[in-house]
């Protein structure tokens, strides 16, 4: 693993950013979180419409109501272009936002791109990421090089929903 790679911790401010979702919005941390006083999970992902990506995407839609009754906002962040993740949410029925970082600047400044191994070779990407921040904009959780399958059920153990 490369040096360069950030890796946020529990305590660390979240760094702010304003991304916009799938429909060309654009939504800021900051503004988000003030206006809800909910904790974010951010889950970064390599590419919608990929299996892994739609199994992580899908599992999140099946638990929303437990993260929305638990006061938590889930966003999904990839370097997709907004055209995509709106095919993406339309054809899965996703009901979070999905937010297009085409620049990698907000995966890069939260450590979710960089060095990561792929089938052996090390590769510069996405590495599958979540990070729960809490509503005074601090890192509350930190998961990197997450598996799809299975992870939320481990962000729901560990936040005790």
């Amino acid at each position: 693993m490369s040096d360069s790679t950030v890796r946020l911790q529990p305590g660390d401010d979240a760094p702010d950013f304003t991304l916009s979702d799938a429909d060309g919005n654009p939504v800021t941390l900051s503004e988000l979180l003030k206006s809800t006083g909910k904790r974010v999970v951010l889950y970064f992902y390599p590419a919608a419409m990929t299996p892994g990506c739609t199994t992580q995407a899908c599992d999140f839609r099946d638990n929303f109501r437990d993260f929305d009754a638990a006061g938590l906002t889930v966003l999904g962040i990839s370097p997709d272009t907004t055209d995509k993740l709106a095919a993406f949410r339309d054809k899965e029925g996703l009901t979070f936002p999905l937010l297009s970082d085409p620049d990698k600047d907000v995966l890069r400044a939260y450590g979710a791109f960089g060095e990561k191994k792929n089938y052996g070779k090390i590769v510069q990407g996405v590495i599958r990421s979540t990070l729960v921040i809490d509503p005074d904009g601090k890192v509350e959780k930190a998961f990197y090089n997450v598996k799809a399958t299975g992870h939320v059920d481990r962000i729901k153990r560990e936040l005790g929903i």
